[in-house]
Formats: C-alpha cells, structure tokens, sequence
C-alpha cells in the first residue's frame, strides 16, 4: 500500500515539473509566434493523443462487454466536454496573452491562485461551507498576489491582470470538471474537452490574429511540449497518480507546478525577481498549502 501511495506521490510530482516548466516553454513560443495561435496549435496534439487513449478505451470496453448500455455516460462525457473545452479554451488564451507581459513564474504563481478562487466560487454560486482555515487561506493568498503583482498606486500590470483572469476562469473549469467527471470516465471527457478547446481557441485566433504555418514551424518544439507532455501525456499520468495517491497530497504536490515555474523560469530563462517578488510567492505557496489541510476536528464533549 505505501509502494503505491509512494509511487502515485512520484507521478503526481512529474506533472507538477511538466506543468511549471511548460510556462518556459509558453514564453519560448512567444518568439516567434501570437499567443492565441500558439494557444490553438498547442491543443490540437493534445486532443489527438487523449483523443486516441479515449479511442482505445472505447474500443477495450466494447470487447469486453462493459460499454455502458444506457449512454448516459457518454451524455455527460459530451456535456462536460464542452463545457470544460470552452472554459478551458478562454483560461488559456488569457494566460497565453499574459504571458507577453509578465515572466513564467509569477504566471505559475498567479495561476496557482485557482486553489483558493475554487471554495470561494463554491461558496457564492453553491453555497458550498467552508471551514475557517480556508478563508484564512484565502486572505493569505491575496496579500501574497499583492506582494507578488501590485506596483506603486495599487495597480497590476497588464500580464498580470490578464493571468488573474485565467485563473478565475480555471477555478470554474475545476468547479465543472468535478460535477461532470463522477457522472463519466474522466480520459473520455478530456477528449472532448480538449477537441472543443481546439475548436474555440482556432476561431479566436482567426478572428484576432493572422495564424500561418511557417510560424507554427518555427514555434514548433515549444508547441509540441505544451501540447504533447503539458496536454496529453501530463493529464494521463494525473489520472494514474490520483487513483494511487490520497486526495491531500495529491492536490499539494499538484499545486508545486508554481515553485517549479519560477525555477524553471530562473534556470532557463534567466528570469530574476526582487526581494518583494520572491515572498509574495512564498506567502502565496503557503496559502496554497494552507488551503489544503485537513480541517481541525472538533472535540466534542462526553456525555453526562
């Protein structure tokens, strides 16, 4: 049992180093490429690899006479496909764009802030209670963004509200993949998810942009990093860790792709932040930690 927890904690650590070291490759794309494009090209290896998984899964169950008669599951694959494609599309596209104006780790960190955005969207939209300990979380999270973003007169740069964004718009993508994803097989959903992503992002990119292919070329290895280990293979491995790992570590060593962001934005792009910079992100990992914690329990009295 602890060689299984063991090894689920080690995958789940992996998606967290792809994850934060594919904001380097984000801003690598930068180069050479408009991040909506970039944003679109990325998604289309993504939705063929989870897309040929689904296929195969499929396929397996068929054989084995263990396809869901009724459909429903596929129903609530679509649905929640969609629903996570487009919300998926818009978070990204924000980031991308953000990343224009702002380094790969803050964006990690910024980004992280979906952790604490998700129980208080809970909260208002669902009536969702949370204890204590996750509003203090909450409050902490904010004063690091603070330490993190803020510049003189209480503003944030243009990156950076734009990544704040993105962040919002993936604590509703977390909110709708986990209402979905009890109802279907959640590899199914990620194929659909991710086709509508690439669907959505597309037409943003026509519309707003110019794509052509010799820039995809040459933006080609960062795109097929984001796409292929960041999209595909990143997604598949968090499916494993999660089934072998308990849900507490799980989401922490998750949430790590933010400290793995700013080292591989210090490490790869020579990326350098001011004394004020680098504790807002600790303040802000903290609130992240802080989030997840088991609430305290209660003692309650014996009786009389």
């Amino acid at each position: 049992m602890k060689n299984r927890r063991l090894l689920g904690n080690l995958i789940l650590t992996a998606c967290a180093i792809i994850w934060g070291t594919a904001f380097v490759a984000q801003r690598a794309g930068m180069d050479t490429i408009e991040p909506i494009t970039f944003n679109a090209a990325r998604m289309v290896p993504a939705a063929l690899i989870v897309g040929t998984v689904a296929l195969v899964l499929s396929a397996r169950d068929r054989k084995r006479g263990t396809a869901d008669p009724t459909g429903s599951s596929a129903k609530a694959a679509v649905t929640g496909g969609v629903l996570c494609g487009f919300l998926l599309s818009l978070a990204s596209i924000f980031q991308q764009v953000g990343l224009v104006e702002t380094s790969a780790g803050k964006a990690g960190f910024i980004t992280a802030m979906y952790i604490l955005f998700v129980p208080v969207i809970g909260f208002v939209f669902l009536r969702r209670k949370n204890p204590w300990i996750v509003w203090a979380a909450v409050l902490l999270g904010v004063f690091g963004m603070y330490l993190l973003c803020v510049k003189e007169g209480f503003t944030l740069t243009r990156g950076d509200a734009l990544i704040l964004v993105c962040a919002l718009l993936f604590s509703g993508h977390i909110l709708v993949c986990d209402h979905f994803v009890k109802k279907t097989d959640p590899i199914r959903m990620s194929a659909v998810q991710f086709v509508t992503a690439s669907i959505v992002s597309w037409i943003a990119a026509f519309v707003l942009e110019e794509p052509g292919m010799d820039k995809i070329i040459d933006a080609a290895f960062p795109i097929l990093y984001c796409g292929v280990m960041s999209g595909g293979i990143a997604y598949t491995l968090q499916m494993i860790g999660q089934k072998l790992s308990d849900p507490t570590p799980a989401s922490l060593l998750m949430s790590l792709e933010a400290v793995f962001a700013v080292i591989a934005g210090a490490v790869i792009l020579g990326e350098r932040m001011q004394i004020r910079e680098i504790i807002g992100c600790i303040v802000m990992f903290a609130a992240v930690i802080l989030v997840q914690l088991p609430p305290p329990r209660q003692h309650k009295e014996p009786a009389s």
